[in-house]
């Protein structure tokens, strides 16, 4: 007899979870002070004293350690430099497969329209065998209701603004969240979230849950906000 090995079923429970609720995106730029994955689980572990429900980590590295010192769920990613396209977030179907496999309750990806090197069905249906939701990083509603259409599990409003097709602005989109909220398509707000007033406004149009990165864990990029105001700029 043939037995074939049984794929895990993504938990699609993660979503209840995090309903509601904060999630804290946990990183370090190459060069940063704070590029070590220890430091990193460090600041999992003071976000979770905070009040996160979830974390969002980049790199496999990051990932394990801070699976390792903390039992929030976490939203996986890798970062890549590719020659052949501009996607640049967990741009692989062996990338997203095996921040799966590393135990990620959802896998971020690049959604957006931009030419990739792998079609997102690919990367959608690496991220399911490995037993993760899919968590489609977009720019405009188009690209959401494809991201849906394939498959993905929620969108996040991730990379609006950093397309050349989407509105460019200096604030999170929140016309873009309205237009998610009236299509019916499940979304996280992400993005240029920078005070709990704006995290609070997310939920208010719609959105799922919440990511926020910089305003917490980049005391390196808080600390030029206000050194910019001081300056007058």
């Amino acid at each position: 007899m043939n037995l074939r090995p049984v794929a895990p079923v993504p938990d699609r429970s993660v979503l209840d979870r995090l309903a509601g609720q904060l999630v804290v995106s946990c990183q370090a730029d190459p060069g940063s002070p704070l590029r070590d994955s220890q430091t990193i689980a460090r600041m999992a572990l003071a976000a979770q004293r905070g009040g996160a429900a979830g974390l969002r980590i980049q790199g496999f590295e990051d990932v394990g350690a801070v699976r390792a010192a903390c039992a929030l769920p976490i939203i996986g990613l890798t970062k890549t430099d590719r020659a052949d396209t501009d996607v640049y977030i967990t741009p692989t179907a062996e990338e997203a497969a095996r921040l799966g496999e590393l135990g990620c309750a959802l896998v971020a990806l690049d959604a957006t329209g931009r030419p990739r090197p792998q079609p997102l069905a690919e990367l959608f249906a690496a991220v399911h065998a490995a037993g993760a939701l899919v968590m489609a990083d977009i720019s405009t509603l188009d690209e959401a209701h494809t991201a849906m259409t394939l498959g993905a599990d929620v969108v996040g409003t991730t990379l609006a603004g950093y397309t050349p097709h989407s509105r460019q602005l200096s604030t999170p989109d929140w016309l873009l969240m309205d237009e998610l909220r009236a299509a019916g398509v499940p979304f996280v707000a992400e993005g240029r979230i920078h005070t709990p007033h704006d995290a609070a406004r997310a939920l208010d149009h719609g959105a799922a849950f919440v990511v926020v990165g910089s305003a917490i864990t980049r005391p390196d990029v808080i600390t030029s906000w206000f050194a910019g105001a001081l300056r007058g700029e």
